[in-house]
This record gives structure tokens, sequence and C-alpha cells, in this order.
């Protein structure tokens, strides 16, 4: 147990350094255990408790919670108990456990905040964790039918899931909200903000193999009244993109070279011109590459090696000519494996 408890203190630490606080949910996916989509599933209700999904045993997970209260209590952490509500209409609240064991439930509601933060911060960080996430409503790709009232639906209608039970929006009690695409954040924040009930709209993304945003439904009047906001200051809204999009551009430009010598940290026998290249493929804006992640974006190690690793296997093995001639991903993963491990050698 020795490994995994130094895994949950460095793990503790990075999401401290990036976060100011510990969740265990947040923790069990950084030991790898529990991917964003199974948290995603879980919020949303459609998993019935989280310990459902991940890949050990209760005893594995008596010792990460006991492993994250000792590195809690060396750093004295301030522990507080938030709600986890399920984005359904009555926003019950999640279960951790299949018995809801009152003692484990507690300890994974439990977060651990840094005590070097002012009481006022603290409480707008309680209040922004413990709020409800968005209700969710999907895109399905094929045909379905409504749970409760029984008629059959075509692809791509609106599908509302709730305890498992694909509901039509009408049966939802969300009929009478309208779609508005994404594409226009100032739109979408304010349309959301005046509305009184709201849904994100997702759909599945096949090659991805992740839900990506469409859009969200909000009222006709909050989605009137937000067009007419946006009419008011639409000069000065476009002034203010200009100057961002400059800011953006210079921060860019800066977190790649710091990427770029985080790499050449890493791997002394990179050559400076390819380090440079994989931070910027890999730090490219909106991408969702590895760079753009929290763990890239602190220059965690695991992130910039994950990078690296990226860049060796498309450029310095066989692995695309294994793809195209028909190899499946993983089996391809396996014969250049060596190959990557050399590289790497070489580099560090």
């Amino acid at each position: 147990m020795a490994k995994l408890r130094s895994r949950v203190r460095d793990a503790a630490e990075h999401a401290l350094a990036r976060h100011q606080y510990v969740a265990p949910v947040d923790l069990l996916g950084a030991l790898g255990w529990l991917p964003a989509p199974r948290v995603q599933e879980w919020r949303q209700g459609r998993i019935p408790y989280l310990a459902q999904v991940l890949p050990v045993g209760p005893d594995r997970l008596d010792a990460v919670l006991g492993y994250l209260r000792e590195w809690a209590g060396e750093r004295g952490m301030v522990a507080t108990e938030l709600d986890y509500p399920a984005a359904t209409r009555d926003r019950w609240q999640l279960r951790f456990t299949a018995d809801g064991e009152q003692a484990l439930e507690r300890a994974f509601r439990t977060h651990w905040i840094s005590p070097e933060l002012s009481e006022g911060r603290r409480r707008q960080l309680e209040t922004r964790q413990a709020k409800a996430p968005d209700l969710v409503v999907n895109i399905p790709a094929g045909d379905w039918e409504c749970a409760a009232c029984g008629v059959a639906e075509p692809a791509g209608e609106y599908l509302f899931l709730e305890g498992g039970e694909p509901l039509c929006l009408g049966c939802a009690d969300l009929g009478h909200l309208v779609f508005l695409p994404a594409g226009n954040a100032a739109l979408s924040r304010r349309a959301k903000k005046e509305s009184t009930l709201t849904a994100l709209v997702l759909e599945f993304n096949r090659r991805r193999k992740r839900y990506e945003r469409r859009g969200v439904l909000v009222e006709r009047a909050a989605l009137e009244l937000a067009e007419r906001q946006c009419l008011a200051d639409e000069d000065l809204r476009a002034r203010r993109r200009e100057r961002d999009a400059v800011r953006r551009a210079d921060a860019d430009v800066r977190f790649q070279a710091a990427m770029a010598e985080r790499i050449r940290e890493l791997y002394p026998g990179c050559p400076a011109q390819r380090a440079a290249a994989i931070a910027e493929h890999a730090a490219t804006r909106s991408s969702g590459r590895v760079g753009r992640s929290a763990a890239g974006r602190a220059l965690d190690e695991q992130a910039v090696r994950l990078a690296v690793i990226a860049s060796v296997r498309h450029l310095d093995t066989g692995y695309d000519e294994l793809l195209m001639s028909g190899v499946p991903r993983i089996e391809a993963r396996e014969r250049i494996a060596a190959d990557i491990d050399r590289v790497l050698r070489d580099w560090a």
C-alpha cells in the first residue's frame, strides 16, 4: 500500500495547487480510477451509486480515503462536507456507495479546503462546489420511445433521462423551452441568467467518444430579453473581444514557451525545435489535447509526458501506417510501445 499512499499524496498536492481544495471524487479521477464521463453520468443521475463504476473494491477505497485524511491532517486542511445534488428535476442527493453507509458517504462528501483561503473566499468555493449541475437533454442518434407517454420519437428529438428512463420534453415538463444554439457566449450566458428553468443540450460525438454541447434550452421570454441586451452593447463587446484576442494570443505564446522548457527539463535530449513543436501542438487552445487540461496547464509531469509520447507515437514510429493498414488501435499501440520507450530513453 506504500505506492498507493504516495500516489494519493502526490495527487492531493497537485489538486491543492490547482484548485485550493481536494475532493475525493476528483482524487479518484487523478488516480485513473474514475474517468470524467463516468462522473458526468453519475451527476446526471444515470448511475445509481458511484462505487458501481470504480475498478477497485471497498478495501482500496477505504485506504484512499484514509491516506487523504492523513495528508489533510498534516497540511492543516479545513474539512467541509458538501452536498451532491443530481442533475434531475427533483435534485435528489447522489449516493457514493451501494448501501449508503453514512460514514463512507460523509467521507466522500468531505472537501479538504486550504487553510490559507479567507472566510469569504471559502464560502464562495463551498457555494460553487455544492451548486446543482445543469439539467441535461440529449440528442439521440437513433429512434426511441418515451417511457411516460409511449410515443415513438425519431432520431434527433430531444431526450431527457430520469432514473435511466427516456422522457420526451413534454413529459419532462421542459416542452415550453426553446433551443438556443451554441456559438454566442454572451447571448447564452444572459439567456441562462434570465431563464428560471434551463437545460444543456448534448450530443454524443462517436469519433471523440464524448458528449459535446450543442446549445441550451431556455424560456422564450428570457431569450428575447437576452437578445435585446446583446443588441444594446454590441459595439462595446466587439472592442472587448478584440482586446481579449490579443491577450489570449500573448498568453498562449508564454504558455507554449513554458511547456517547451518543461519538456526540455524532463527530456534534456529532446531537440529544442522538437520540444517547441510538441508544446505548440499540445497546448493549442480549444484543441482538447492534454496540454489544455488542468494538469497540462499546471505543467504536471505526467501531462507533459503524455504530450511527448503522443508526438513520438505519430512522428517516430510506424503507428499511423499500422492504423491505415487496418490494425486495431490497441494492438498498434502495443506493437510500437518499445519504439516509444527507446526514444524516451534517448531523450532522457
